[in-house]
């Protein structure tokens, strides 16, 4: 007789099973199957044999979530051992439970045609009018990584704009940023650069809190929120830019983060109509484009997440912890709170804009290409002996990919590593890239082992040594 056995990633929690892992097109997000009385005693008391009648009675779930012993796919404890996909670097080590298609091909990719429009979650812009009552067209939150480096020459340079280019100082930034950073204050005149630090005493409660929820201390681009919305707001500039690269706003979307919808919302004309018109009755301007998408996002640093996103099954378990943790510094929460009712009366909100990197790119935003541009123009500095393209600014980033994929793995949570999606994304369609690609994955990032040089950083902040 043959044994049967939950398949790898599928987990029984009380009335329904639940599946940790990224599965394939025609099953994708679909990870949740509620169990009736008599599926759930089968179940229950797995691993066993099966009669006729149990294995018609397990329908669907038989040859998916429940499958012979012999059938089952251990997750892999190295990139040497992972599967993966034919035409793209994602695998099955940086993404526990991926599925691939017959062809070998995984849903990412068979799922390129499908997600071709979804662009931005915030509203995508590509001219910016020049401002009549601020000193700054835009502000833009600078890290002095790749991505922001180049929104911000391509808003200076490209587009002749007054920009206000906002650094939080994490504990963690690395060198390469610091000096890049440095270099596009000297070669960008027409830019105004800021910096804000948290006192470490505030920020170390903050991370604690954050360490207890996630067991790691990522904190951004929350807490660049928190310190710079009400600087904006008191500088009156009209927007600020999103300098995230095309595959982290599509990340949202296989992270079952954002539904399709959100990143149509911005151009829905009856939502703006219904939330305008509520405005209107409670004596408020009505909102301008990007507004909305600045105060909700400001609101769920305040409040937490709303009671729709909890209900609708789309949620950011980031967002979550980052909000659980600002409660420990009233200190910075005050300000924002005070900020944002002031804002959202006056009608004085700077709106929430992107900006499509690979429009303006000429429809591919080449990693290659960005940085030959950035050194040469802004004198940005490559970490790392200029290998490494994806998050180049935190001397911390393994460590963030490390905790999540030991979250992940152990099934804590249903998000992905951010990293595994990106980089997986950003080799959708270019064969080319698979190569380069896979080696960023095994030496860059934090998924080939324990980071423990940056891990050590992080705990010596956080406990004061």
């Amino acid at each position: 007789m043959t044994e049967y056995t939950l398949q790898s990633r599928w987990v029984r929690r009380g009335g329904r099973l639940e599946y940790y892992g990224m599965r394939r097109r025609e099953y994708l997000f679909r990870n949740t199957v509620r169990l009736g009385p008599r599926r759930r005693r089968i179940i229950g008391r797995l691993p066993s044999e099966l009669s006729c009648a149990e294995i018609s009675a397990l329908g669907p779930l038989f040859g998916t979530a429940v499958v012979a012993k012999e059938e089952y796919r251990p997750v892999p404890r190295s990139l040497a051992e992972a599967r993966f996909c034919r035409t793209c670097p994602a695998n099955d080590f940086m993404i526990p439970g991926l599925e691939l298609d017959e062809e070998g091909i995984c849903p990412m990719c068979r799922t390129a045609d499908d997600v071709k429009r979804l662009r931005s979650v915030v509203p995508l812009v590509s001219d910016i009018p020049r401002s009549g009552g601020s000193d700054f067209d835009a502000a833009l939150f600078y890290t002095g990584g790749k991505d922001s480096t180049f929104l911000l020459w391509w808003l200076a340079v490209k587009k002749k704009l007054r920009v206000l280019a906002m650094t939080w100082e994490i504990p963690y930034m690395s060198d390469s940023a610091r000096a890049s950073i440095e270099n596009a204050r000297k070669r960008l005149p027409n830019v105004e650069f800021i910096s804000r630090k948290v006192p470490d005493g505030i920020l170390r409660r903050v991370y604690r809190k954050l360490m207890d929820e996630t067991g790691t201390t990522c904190l951004c681009p929350s807490l660049a929120y928190v310190l710079f919305y009400p600087e904006m707001t008191a500088r009156h500039i009209p927007c600020f830019i999103a300098g995230n690269e095309p595959v982290q706003a599509l990340g949202l979307y296989y992270n079952h983060m954002a539904p399709k919808a959100a990143y149509s919302f911005a151009d829905n004309r009856f939502f703006s109509f219904v939330i305008n018109a509520g405005r209107v009755m409670t004596f408020r301007p009505p909102l301008k484009r990007g507004q909305f998408h600045t105060l909700a996002t400001m609101r769920t640093l305040v409040r937490g997440e709303s009671l729709p996103q909890r209900l609708s099954g789309y949620s950011n378990p980031l967002v979550r912890s980052a909000v659980e943790a600002l409660r420990e510094a009233p200190e910075l929460i005050t300000p924002l709170k005070k900020s944002l009712r002031e804002s959202s009366a006056s009608g004085n909100i700077p709106a929430f804009l992107a900006v499509d990197l690979d429009e303006i790119c000429g429809g591919r935003y080449d990693w290659e290409k960005v940085k030959d541009t950035i050194v040469e123009e802004c004198g940005w500095a490559a970490p790392e002996g200029g290998k490494k393209l994806l998050h180049t600014s935190c001397s911390i980033e393994k460590c963030k990919d490390y905790f999540q994929l030991r979250n992940f793995r152990e099934c804590r949570t249903h998000m992905i590593p951010f990293s595994a999606i990106e980089i997986s994304l950003a080799g959708r369609g270019r064969p080319e890239d698979r190569e380069k690609l896979i080696y960023e994955e095994e030496k860059m990032l934090g998924f080939a082992e324990r980071p423990e040089e940056g891990c050590e950083l992080m705990r010596r902040y956080v406990d004061g040594v």
